[in-house]
């Protein structure tokens, strides 16, 4: 008899633990089965910029949004056989290499989160820092002229946004091999944007892909007194040796991911070391491919500064991403530099999630993405 107390006690635990286990138990596979996946191609009023809002729902009624480029019907397609009827916990599995890979895999995390009441970064191990450091390309479009009078006011605007590094476009090149009047075009661009007390501004230089392996590696040596973070696609990923050629001559860091859509390729610059800064694309690629690519930078001690160039559903992808990796650097966000495209951006996502403050985002708090997505307005917008 007197083991009953403790017996008592031992019985009230037993059923304790076990209500909370029971209600913490996941829904069955079959209420997490993919059962709609829907698409609101997004164009922007003024800049013309496109992505897709992917809306993927459960069986069970849970609903998770992602966001990618724009496809057609038929690229669509393959999309749908896939994924139909396969679980949202399969956000791990890479799948075929399809065109909405990266949007469907944030969507099914955005579902996860949801249903742990977590936020996504929270299932991915939890947050390595408390905000993200962000950086925004100059202009919006990316042209530019070589004296600065189109990036300076792009400047100023998104600075008094908050922004405290920029993303420069190169001056389009006229020709191939421009030779030292094109060098001195880039110096007094630079040094325009960095004047009128604009010296704690950082700088990342992009190239697009478009110069000859001359006119990248002398613009490199151009631009080393100015200490850019680092020149982004001074010239096409696919040769490694042009690469090597402006690595070894110049300093200045190097970033590609544009046309990298295979990781083997990374792998590759990686080895080499032909590469400082990983950029693959958040809309592209999604949050877990990323997660590899950058588990593969880590060794090397290279950087990862994704590259985001859509909406503000892939900017919640983006943020999460960015506070789950350890060698994250700086995140791409894009400006809206027109009221219409920011209106049109805080319509669906809400204000908060672009807000920068003194060069850096803060972490959506909320489960899943952190975000109310508004339907209405992909409805009406798509």
């Amino acid at each position: 008899m007197s083991n009953t107390p403790a017996l008592r006690r031992r019985a009230r635990l037993s059923n304790l633990i076990a209500a909370q286990v029971s209600a913490a138990t996941l829904p069955s596979t079959a209420k997490l089965e993919i059962a709609e996946i829907a698409l609101f191609p997004l164009r922007e009023p003024v800049s013309q910029r496109t992505y897709t809002a992917v809306r993927v729902r459960t069986r069970g009624g849970i609903t998770g949004f992602g966001e990618g480029p724009q496809i057609s019907a038929a690229d669509f397609t393959p999309t749908r056989q896939y994924w139909m009827g396969r679980p949202a916990t399969a956000y791990t599995t890479a799948g075929p290499v399809l065109p909405l890979s990266g949007a469907m895999n944030t969507a099914l995390l955005d579902i996860m989160g949801k249903l742990c009441n977590a936020p996504v970064y929270r299932l991915l191990g939890g947050p390595t820092r408390n905000k993200v450091r962000a950086f925004t390309t100059l202009g919006g479009s990316g042209a530019t002229s070589s004296s600065g009078k189109e990036t300076v006011p792009s400047l100023e605007r998104a600075a008094n946004a908050g922004h405290l590094a920029f993303g420069v476009p190169l001056p389009r090149p006229a020709a191939r091999n421009q030779g030292r009047a094109y060098q001195l075009a880039v110096r007094a661009l630079l040094t325009e944007l960095r004047s009128g007390g604009r010296e704690r501004f950082d700088f990342v230089l992009e190239g697009g892909g478009s110069l000859t392996p001359g006119d990248a590696t002398s613009v490199a040596t151009t631009v080393e007194p100015f200490h850019p973070l680092w020149f982004d696609e001074p010239c096409s990923s696919s040769s490694p040796e042009t690469i090597r050629k402006i690595s070894y001559e110049s300093v200045v860091p190097l970033g590609f991911g544009r046309e990298i859509a295979d990781p083997g390729i990374y792998q590759g610059l990686l080895r080499e070391s032909l590469i400082d800064v990983v950029r693959p694309d958040i809309g592209r690629d999604g949050i877990a491919q990323i997660r590899r690519i950058a588990a593969m930078a880590e060794p090397y001690y290279v950087a990862v500064a994704p590259r985001h160039e859509g909406g503000p559903i892939a900017t919640a992808a983006a943020l999460h991403l960015a506070t789950s990796i350890p060698n994250f650097f700086i995140q791409h966000l894009p400006f809206p530099f027109a009221e219409e495209d920011a209106r049109m951006r805080a319509a669906i996502a809400g204000p908060d999630i672009e807000r920068v403050r003194e060069g850096f985002a803060a972490l959506p708090t909320g489960p899943g993405l952190g975000i109310t997505v508004n339907e209405a307005v992909l409805e009406r917008t798509g």
